[in-house]
């Protein structure tokens, strides 16, 4: 907190550097604080024994119940007990002392974990280890932490440290949070909703449950009423995995669960998801049974644990980790709630005490406290903690009957969705420290027909099934923000289910078919595999039965054709192929692969490398700029809204470009038909890195822009500097150097959080808000030049002017592998110079550039291919980049030339000369004016921008007759063909031919 208020005072440009701050101890404002609360509590005419203090601005008084206060429930009784107090914030003994405090209303749903022995309407059953032992800051975030009973004192958090102690362990990490600034809400319009019917699946019986995989987005497990689950790959439109329920193992289940399957052997899936990691699956059936399943890249499932759980139906399950392995956790419909070790199967936890069949259970943890909320078909909801104990809370859901219960995605909102018998629905917020109902959401009819599902995105938007449509709500409104009716063949109440990122919305049809809905970030997926796969199958007409490969899970081995695939060439099949497609193989059908093998041959020779020499062969444009005499733009990014480009020049200054709406761009689009403007705020100051002493054309600049493009992290050679985007002024500066700041990379998982390569070769992890080191990180010999996040792989990658790969754990910071890249084959010696690293759309594969050759990685650091320059390119490469779709690589070369690669084999497609896209005026000579830096649009794959080094900033984009930069090479026999650059609609000069 003094950090934080110093950070605040130094903010101010008119106390900056003068003041002196006193040293304190780090307990002292909570010392100050808690003498004010002991001091208004003596002056108490008649003191309470539990006082509800939020403020220092008002007078406390105990009168008369503050906030709605009420007594417990009888069904609850006084609870109990203490809990070790927060380690924070120690007992102020030298304070005269509160009355000893009981426990707040456990009405409350954060209150409740503050209380470790309630007195229990109800047993616990406790099989399986004994109960948790809570960790000592367990009361750290809640609203009033108990004080153990032989406590001298009393210590309450201010509603400032709650504050903080939310922004610190739970705050969105999309937001830049720091001292002295105020932070715009994330910008949200209805086109972030998926709203468009991109694709309509037929499973062919009832869907009951959806479950979009947490890495693969698209990804969907379905389970249905007949007790079938499927996997489908809904960019592809094909089902990879089936499975129709069985028994695995009779002899092994209980009497009541054979004695059910006798009696009538139909079944259903009541519930499928996967887990947090996606490389399991469970489902949980309508009769006593909850299976695992291993689901590996190819699409396959393999059984891992059957679990014969609970007597009648499984009406719900979920993973959570309570002993840092994954567990699962179920509830059904003989009133338990049970958890299982999710590899084995075995039992860890019974939890008793609904008096109606348990209808859902949601888990979740905030720091260290792990529980679990669970809802009834009575209404009841009620918490769990993994320590047998009982019930933490015991109210009524709104419609007192069937209720689901979840959070958002950043774990900060609760939320819950049911239906009553009489068929109201309700879709509220619920308000965790008071035990209360915060908001209700208007929108849906009548006497709804089933029971009402809801699914959560984007830490914004609701959507729920209602009345034939789906319907949205954001958050913060109670009104309905929007309907869809999804082209119609919508049940009453319809399932859904977002993908991880919300791009796609899979909703379930009357016809027993799925339907998937996109936004606009959602098609482009879509088509993206759409595009692999169409380059991934191409191959004789005549094959049967093969399925076209899964790009995003990998080569499918369980091909039940008996032609084979080759999993490194998904569009080679072997060449004894029947060109019947009917006939059995046979020595006389040989010669008819004949033509076939000619024909491939022939389109070899045939296909010629596009190569652009000419202005008016694709779409060129100058951004206009009034520096008379600027440096070259040494590094250059799009907005993450595509909308701008941002440059930073060699003398530090940035400069910003917007595209604005207008009668020739209506949408405001990054476009090389219209010109953006060169954007300054209104107070016309310039956006300046801080330098050092030296020349700042010879520092190594860096920059990173936030999420929200709210902020943007920047250097050159002197101080760290963020800046405002809105206004260009500079919100703190840090890390003074020596050493200087030399690349900059945003944590994935929260913005306050960047990781920092330094001129002295260390990697520095550090905390903008409360302006702190959290590691150093020692690996390389020379300066760092290249940071990459994984979040998939849980990794940063970094890449040093040492020409050394290193591989860093994100959880604790260690190192877990590195590796120095290897020199091209017509290149001798150790390699030296600036290495970048960037990871494709997979999060699993890297793309390593140098000077000497571009190469792509995977996780271990094993190369899998590379590229040197010669032939048609034979320039050193200045920059690269993966375009938005992971389908091509973007290489700038020191002689203005561009390479336009196939990302995944990094063959060349297109050569762009810099006559293409430099004017004749501005064109000094060869080699003398070429890109320092290529950036990629966000969203459009083919447009790129080009910094140069004079200076200019161009952006470059194909015409709309031909969208596309060339067209993809043809593979020979698993090679890399010698492609014959031929004369191009563009200059009719034959070109070099790049080797394979």
């Amino acid at each position: 907190m003094l950090l934080e208020l110093k950070k605040l005072i130094e903010a101010n440009p008119l106390f900056r550097d003068k003041l002196n701050f006193p040293p304190f101890k780090a307990s002292r404002l909570r010392t100050l604080i808690n003498q004010s609360l002991n001091w208004q509590h003596q002056l108490c005419k008649n003191p309470r024994p539990n006082p509800d203090i939020k403020t220092l601005f008002t007078d406390h008084s105990c009168a008369a119940p503050t906030n709605g206060a009420r007594a417990p429930p009888p069904a609850n009784g006084p609870l109990v007990g203490s809990i070790p107090k927060s380690a924070g914030f120690p007992p102020m003994g030298a304070h005269a002392p509160f009355q000893p405090v009981v426990s707040p209303s456990p009405n409350a749903i954060a209150g409740w974990m503050t209380n470790a022995n309630p007195s229990l309407p109800h047993a616990a059953v406790a099989q399986g280890p004994p109960g948790l032992v809570q960790a000592p800051n367990t009361a750290a975030f809640l609203k009033h932490p108990r004080t153990p009973t032989s406590a001298p004192g009393i210590d309450y958090q201010s509603a400032d440290s709650e504050h903080l102690m939310k922004r610190m362990c739970v705050g969105q990490p999309d937001e830049v949070s720091f001292s002295g600034a105020s932070h715009p809400a994330n910008m949200y319009t209805q086109e972030d909703l998926p709203k468009q019917v991109v694709r309509t699946l037929n499973q062919g019986s009832n869907v009951m449950s959806l479950d979009f995989h947490p890495v693969q987005q698209t990804i969907l497990l379905v389970g249905t009423n007949v007790g079938d689950i499927a996997v489908w790959e809904v960019g592809s439109r094909e089902r990879i995995a089936h499975k129709t329920f069985k028994v695995w193992d009779i002899g092994s289940c209980t009497l009541p669960l054979q004695a059910a399957l006798m009696k009538d052997a139909a079944i259903s899936v009541n519930r499928c998801l996967w887990s947090p990691d996606g490389n399991i699956l469970g489902v949980a059936f309508s009769k006593h049974i909850v299976q695992t399943y291993t689901f590996v890249p190819n699409g396959d499932l393999r059984q891992q644990a059957e679990i014969d759980a609970h007597i009648g139906g499984v009406n719900d399950i979920a993973f959570s980790h309570p002993n840092k392995t994954l567990s699962i956790i179920t509830c059904g419909d003989d009133k338990l709630i049970k958890v299982w070790d999710a590899q084995t199967g075995q039992k860890q936890y019974t939890f008793e005490g609904h008096e109606a069949p348990v209808y859902s259970v949601c888990p979740h943890y905030k720091e260290s406290i792990q529980f679990i909320f669970s809802t009834a078909i009575d209404g009841k909801i009620k918490a769990w903690l993994y320590d047998c104990l009982g019930s933490r809370v015991d109210y009524d859901a709104p419609g007192h009957w069937c209720t689901t219960m979840a959070y958002s995605a950043d774990g900060t909102r609760l939320f819950s969705c049911g239906t009553s018998k009489e068929g109201d629905s309700h879709l509220v917020e619920w308000n965790e420290t008071e035990g209360a109902i915060k908001r209700t959401y208007n929108g849906f009819r009548k006497r709804s027909l089933g029971v009402v599902q809801f699914d959560i995105t984007r830490n914004r938007f609701l959507a729920a099934g209602d009345e034939f449509l789906v319907k949205f709500w954001d958050m913060d409104s109670t009104n309905i923000l929007t309907t869809v009716d999804c082209d119609g063949g919508l049940p009453a109440s319809p399932r859904l289910r977002f993908n991880r990122e919300g791009s796609l919305l899979a909703v379930t049809t009357s016809d027993n078919g799925i339907k998937i809905l996109a936004n606009t970030d959602g098609q482009r997926l879509l088509r993206m595999l759409e595009s692999r796969a169409f380059g991934g199958s191409r191959g004789p007409p005549q094959q049967i039965n093969t399925k076209p490969p899964i790009v995003a899970l990998g080569p499918v081995s369980n091909v039940s054709s008996p032609i084979a695939v080759n999993a490194e060439r998904p569009d080679r099949m072997l060449p004894a192929v029947s060109t019947s497609g009917l006939a059995p193989m046979d020595a006389s059908r040989t010669p008819d692969v004949k033509p076939r093998i000619t024909d491939e041959s022939e389109k070899v020779k045939t296909w010629k490398l596009a190569d652009i020499v000419d202005n008016g062969h694709l779409r060129a444009l100058h951004l206009s700029d009034t520096d008379t005499n600027p440096s070259k733009v040494v590094r250059l990014l799009y907005t993450n809204n595509g909308i701008a480009l941002l440059a930073l020049g060699s003398n530090a200054v940035h400069k910003l470009w917007k595209w604005q709406r207008s009668d020739r761009n209506p949408n405001g689009k990054s476009t090389a038909s219209v010109a953006p403007q060169l954007w300054q705020p209104a107070n016309g100051i310039l956006m300046t890195n801080d330098t050092n002493d030296g020349n700042p054309e010879e520092a190594t600049a860096c920059i990173a822009l936030s999420k929200n493009d709210s902020y943007v992290m920047s250097a050159s050679g002197g101080k760290v500097s963020l800046f405002n985007m809105m206004t260009f002024k500079v919100m703190t500066t840090f890390m003074a150097p020596p050493p200087a700041a030399t690349f900059l990379a945003f944590h994935p998982q929260d913005n306050n959080i960047i990781a920092i390569g330094m001129e002295d070769s260390t990697i520095q992890i550090y905390n903008v808000r409360i302006d702190d080191v959290k590691s150093k990180l020692k690996g390389h010999q020379k300066k760092i030049t290249g940071l990459a996040f994984s979040q998939s792989m849980n990794v940063l990658v970094s890449s040093g002017a040492d020409a050394q790969l290193c591989v860093w754990s994100i959880d604790g910071w260690e190192k877990k592998k590195s590796r120095y890249i290897q020199p091209p084959a017509n290149r001798s010696g150790t390699l030296v110079g600036d290495t970048r690293v960037q990871f494709h759309n997979d999060q699993t594969h890297v793309l390593v550039v140098h000077e000497s050759h571009l190469a792509i990685y995977d996780g271990n650091l094993e190369c899998l291919r590379s590229w040197s320059p010669r032939d048609a390119l034979p320039a050193p490469i200045s920059s690269a980049i993966y375009s938005c779709d992971g389908l091509l690589v973007y290489a700038a070369f020191c002689d203005g030339a561009i390479g336009v690669f196939e990302a995944e084999s990094l063959r060349l497609r297109c050569r762009i000369a810099p006559s293409a896209y430099i004017p004749p005026s501005m064109l000094p000579g060869p080699g003398r004016v070429y890109p320092l830096v290529v950036a990629a649009h966000p969203v459009e794959p083919n447009q790129i921008a080009l910094g140069m080094s004079d200076g200019k900033v161009h952006v470059v984009e194909p015409l709309d007759a031909d969208p596309k930069w060339g067209t993809a090479p043809p593979q020979d026999n698993g090679a890399h063909p010698a492609i014959s650059a031929a004369p191009s609609a563009a200059s009719n000069q034959a070109s070099d031919q790049p080797t394979r």
